[in-house]
């Protein structure tokens, strides 16, 4: 049976066993060690880290591996020896108890005239969790539909709360399958749910003013965060930048007019997708605050290209993680 070392980028040690033919990170989970991931089927590439030594085989992926020999998925990275690993993320960041399982039934699905759709989850009452959605702003769920062995990673567009509901927002589609798929859902639909996972989150202990960034899909744990500011009742200087289409305007207003009357001090600026003058002119009306960044990949580089051009310390920038589900979502929803 391999043995797998896995070293994180603060040097510490795990080391585990890998029985039978799974992959480093199913191995790593029956150890106890929950490494960083979300779609675990090699689309989004979270649980990207190199091999640096021993033979493996890798399964079909679609996310490019990282640069560099021994550069793996750890979902599709399966050892056929002894393997060492060098992990991208520091120990704190992996977890050490499992992954909370969850059900929940399928509400009300709706679609904007802008065509963002939102699908609303009612949590079943179980156990110790009750029905209570008890998570942070910012972090994601996996959601399991009967007959498919996919989990997909959706971000909460709400705030927590007593009432066990879950929001999710999804972005317009060209694709004309999301119309068939969410046809074919079905309201009272019972759904499996993993989390919450993700540590994108509100720093709450900190002083400074917040710069919120978002797009495509990274506009729900925006939405999800100014929610729970506004529930808090925060007074913190807060600017939210949404990187919109016109024709997405008039659904952003809607979205943020209930949250403008609760945060008095909440500044918004809409700027059109790949617009880098105009993104740096508004990171720069908050040189000195603490910046949140979800959405496509090109938007978070340029985030750091304007940030750094503003020599706004990095420490200061947190980064969602890559949650590929817009091309996935339309093809599993048809399922149920």
């Amino acid at each position: 049976m391999p043995e797998i070392a896995a070293i994180t980028r603060d040097g510490i040690r795990l080391t585990f066993p890998c029985p039978g033919a799974i992959s480093v990170l199913d191995a790593a989970e029956e150890a106890g060690y929950y490494l960083p991931c979300v779609c675990r089927h090699g689309r989004c590439g979270t649980c990207h880290a190199h091999v640096l030594s021993g033979a493996y085989e890798l399964a079909p992926h679609e996310a490019k591996l990282p640069p560099g020999p021994g550069g793996v998925l750890l979902c599709r990275c399966r050892p056929l020896e002894d393997l060492v690993v060098a992990l991208p993320c520091r120990d704190a960041q992996i977890g050490r108890r499992q992954v909370p399982e969850r059900h929940a039934t399928l509400g009300a699905i709706a679609t904007s005239p802008e065509g963002w759709t939102s699908l609303t989850l009612h949590l079943c009452p179980e156990g110790a969790f009750g029905a209570e959605a008890d998570f942070a702003a910012g972090q994601y769920m996996e959601l399991r539909l009967p007959g498919t062995d996919t989990w997909l990673p959706l971000c909460m567009a709400n705030a927590p709360n007593e009432d066990g509901a879950l929001e999710f927002l999804l972005p317009p589609q060209a694709d004309v399958e999301w119309a068939a798929g969410l046809a074919a859902a079905r309201q009272g639909t019972k759904l499996q749910l993993r989390g919450p996972l993700g540590d994108f989150i509100l720093d709450e202990k900190s002083p400074r003013p917040r710069c919120l960034l978002g797009g495509g899909a990274g506009v729900a744990p925006v939405l999800a965060m100014l929610s729970q500011l506004a529930v808090m009742r925060d007074r913190i200087r807060v600017h939210c930048i949404l990187e919109a289409a016109h024709s997405d305007r008039p659904f952003f207003e809607r979205r943020l007019a209930p949250l403008r009357g609760a945060l008095p001090q909440l500044t918004v600026a809409l700027v059109p997708a790949g617009e880098a003058a105009a993104l740096q002119t508004e990171l720069a009306r908050l040189q000195a605050a603490d910046f949140y960044a979800a959405g496509p990949a090109p938007l978070k580089e340029a985030v750091k290209a304007a940030l750094q051009a503003l020599n706004n310390p990095p420490g200061r920038l947190r980064l969602a993680p890559a949650l590929s589900v817009e091309t996935a979502v339309a093809g599993v929803l048809a399922q149920v």
